[in-house]
């Protein structure tokens, strides 16, 4: 039995981590877990996980109230609350479906506690992926993906067996704008960016994937993941979402994740540690699957993507920069603040500032972070 702390157990992915984690009460428990400003949720699942010792909220008033109201459970909040949880829960499986940079810490601290790290937080890697891969090789701590591409390429990694691969390839749907005109783009309401065609996720996430900045952040991700150079990364538009990702091997052929949008798999395939049972695809050419559509993406339709591989070639804090000021950018679109193309234009901005530090440590990351946040609210 694995018991389990959850980091953003009230969003999408953390709802749907405990409908795994209910389906499969003989192999996990749900010992502590965190909520944002939906501190609704608390109940709910104090009362459906009866193992539940420490909880974290945002407001130190509410802490009050739940601790009045659940007095055996030891209840954690304000700036520091989330890495006390973190540091002092005693736990075997840390799922970071936390949102931002918010949730680089915790992952760090999570491996650096030789913990399992089932991670859906893209930003972790993004602005900490030399930390992140130093605390690893330093310890016993283990790093499972969640997000669903990132399984696709270790499920189709794991049948390779002694082939050459050519390419790892991560799939785009293109996000809710695809099919706007480029001179149209700008017109785009926050309303119109929020209408994903395939998958249903949370608000900063949606965005991400109508300016395709998800798509490099995956990049960056699934440079730090598998260890292959930026050369052999690629990304390629697919409609339906039905392909997850794949591999190219240098024989032609391809090794394909084929499966409905839905992120219980990909959170079962991380909380089993990849040994549940699943199947791929090996086939000659993408042709053979003829009910799913690909095409090459326009890269100035989606400049945040090219600009991410630059970061990366560039060293990480330009990366972290690219994350923080993404971050404020998006939220200023969602509150109508700026326009829609007005999000690269920020973003590239702050980062062409950010001087380049290829390695910096943990104090330099949160104050790189920090400095781009300031600019990018001044932009």
């Amino acid at each position: 039995m694995k018991k389990v702390l959850i980091l953003g157990a009230s969003g999408s992915i953390g709802k749907q981590t405990i409908d795994v984690i209910n389906n499969n009460l003989d192999r996990f428990d749900l010992v502590a877990f965190s909520v944002g400003h939906n501190d609704s949720a608390i109940d709910d699942i104090i009362i459906s996980h009866p193992n539940v010792n420490d909880v974290y909220l945002i407001s130190d008033i509410k802490r009050k109230h739940y601790e009045q109201k659940y007095p055996g459970i030891n209840f954690y909040s304000g700036k520091n609350g989330l890495k006390k949880l973190v540091k002092k829960v005693d736990y075997d499986i840390c799922v970071d479906a936390l949102v931002g940079f918010v949730g680089f810490e915790p992952a760090y601290i999570s491996l650096k506690r030789n913990k399992i790290l089932c991670l859906a937080n893209k930003e972790a890697l993004v602005s900490g992926g030399d930390l992140i891969k130093k605390a690893l090789k330093n310890g016993s701590g283990k790093l499972y993906p969640i997000d669903s591409e990132h399984v696709a390429i270790a499920k189709c990694l794991s049948k390779v067996n002694d082939r050459n691969v050519e390419k790892l390839i991560i799939t785009a749907s293109g996000g809710a704008l695809r099919n706007v005109p480029l001179d149209k783009l700008n017109n785009s309401t926050p309303e119109d960016a929020l209408k994903h065609p395939n998958w249903k996720m949370g608000d900063k996430i949606t965005i991400d994937c109508a300016t395709m900045m998800n798509k490099g952040f995956e990049i960056i991700e699934a440079y730090y993941l598998f260890d292959y150079p930026l050369s052999k990364i690629d990304v390629i538009m697919h409609d339906e979402s039905l392909v997850h990702s794949m591999v190219k091997l240098e024989n032609g052929k391809f090794i394909v994740d084929f499966g409905k949008p839905d992120m219980h798999g990909p959170i079962e395939y991380a909380l089993f540690e990849g040994k549940n049972k699943f199947e791929v695809l090996e086939i000659g050419n993408l042709d053979e699957l003829s009910n799913c559509h690909f095409h090459e993406y326009n890269k100035k339709r989606y400049p945040l993507t090219e600009l991410a591989k630059q970061c990366l070639k560039n060293g990480a804090s330009k990366m972290i920069a690219l994350n923080a000021v993404n971050e404020v950018a998006v939220n200023k679109f969602l509150r109508h603040e700026i326009h829609y193309n007005e999000i690269y234009d920020v973003v590239k901005k702050v980062v062409d500032k950010t001087p380049t530090i290829k390695h910096p440590s943990l104090f330099l990351t949160k104050l790189i972070d920090k400095k781009a946040r300031k600019e990018a609210k001044k932009c």
